[in-house]
């Protein structure tokens, strides 16, 4: 993660057509060096309470988190919630993550953590951001919704050239 400059912020603000708010730290870049993922403070310079720390703000990733959003991928992750104890033990360890580090900035009084995050898969947006800033192995929804975004053409340009394709029950250990 690094600080936002200048060049940054008028980055952000062209990918999200207004001025960003409560930015703290740029928390992941895309191979290509643009910012994509934002820091957000847990209050907003206005006092606002703003609960995600993680803000995608890349359009390429955005768009493909929204693709993968009317394709149905987030029905079919809540529904492996309930059958996969490993996976919810997973997503509730990420959700717990996510909300830790919200607090040691400031906490906001709540356990919502955005993304649907722990009981079921609401936002991909969420998802992917938190995966990107953190890396593989957090966040095992967002993780997968990176790999179907490299998959889908966006490795080496927006998602990183090494980022781990997605498991399927075909895969052989």
């Amino acid at each position: 993660m690094t600080a936002p400059n200048e060049r940054d912020l008028e980055i952000i603000a062209g990918q999200l057509g207004r001025e960003p708010r409560g930015v703290l730290a740029i928390a992941y870049r895309t191979p290509d060096g643009r910012p994509a993922v934002v820091k957000t403070a847990p209050r907003l310079p206005d006092g606002t309470p703003f609960p995600t720390l993680y803000y995608l703000t890349d359009p390429r990733l955005t768009a493909e988190a929204s693709r993968q959003e009317s394709a149905g991928v987030m029905r079919e992750m809540t529904e492996r919630l309930a059958t996969d104890p490993e996976l919810a033990a997973a997503y509730r360890a990420a959700h717990e993550s996510y909300l830790a580090e919200r607090n040691e900035i400031e906490s906001l009084g709540t356990d919502f953590t955005g993304g649907g995050m722990p009981d079921r898969v609401k936002c991909l947006h969420v998802l992917i951001a938190h995966s990107l800033a953190k890396g593989p192995g957090v966040n095992p929804f967002g993780d997968e919704s990176v790999a179907l975004a490299a998959e889908a053409g966006l490795r080496g340009t927006a998602v990183p050239a090494d980022w781990p394709a997605v498991r399927t029950s075909d895969d052989t250990a």
